[in-house]
């Protein structure tokens, strides 16, 4: 029997190439509390660090045939939380001037009628995309944004890891985002 605590970073990168999920853990276990506190220096927001602490996990896992660290695992997990929280940062400073772009637009043509009418057509275009969803997914994205639930309530009400939801409501997004771009989901996410 293998003590997977006393494995070198190396060793421990070594098995999660080969699919080891205790090596995984391990790895895990071994910086959780280092990235932890880099992430929450940066963002100071618990929740933030700990989600883009699990979401850069979950994405070595699904990379690891392929994960290549260059140099010691620490500089290389530490890199990857940095890039994660500068991507955060990029994202919330895009989506900002999004939403002010997008204010300022609907201010100017608040009593157009053209714009009610796209309004309606692109609220219609919306509709269609979410009911096209996978159902799962579908029934989690409007509990979350139309019932304004949190992760927790959706879980408890649809007797689903909390972790199921999240990951639900991330793919929901995305596949969102991709057919209707930046300002269509934002429109949306204002509008509800």
């Amino acid at each position: 029997m293998v003590d997977y605590t006393s494995l070198t970073d190396a060793q421990l990168v070594s098995r999660l190439r080969e699919g080891d999920g205790t090596a995984f853990t391990t790895i895990f276990a071994r910086f959780r509390n280092l990235l932890f506190s880099f992430a929450y220096r940066r963002l100071n927001d618990k929740e933030l660090a700990k989600d883009l602490i699990h979401d850069a996990f979950s994405d070595i896992w699904e990379k690891r045939a392929t994960v290549n660290v260059p140099g010691n695992l620490e500089s290389f997990l530490v890199t990857v939380i940095k890039n994660r929280i500068l991507d955060h940062y990029k994202h919330q400073k895009v989506s900002q001037r999004y939403i002010d772009n997008f204010n300022a637009y609907i201010k100017a043509q608040e009593d157009s009628t053209d714009h009610l009418v796209r309004h309606n057509d692109l609220n219609s275009l919306i509709e269609q995309e979410i009911a096209a969803l996978p159902e799962k997914m579908r029934v989690v994205f409007e509990l979350s944004r139309k019932q304004h639930l949190n992760r927790k309530e959706i879980s408890e009400e649809l007797h689903v890891p909390e972790e199921s939801v999240k990951t639900n409501l991330r793919r929901a997004m995305k596949i969102l985002k991709d057919r209707l771009g930046h300002l269509f989901i934002l429109s949306f996410l204002i509008h509800l």
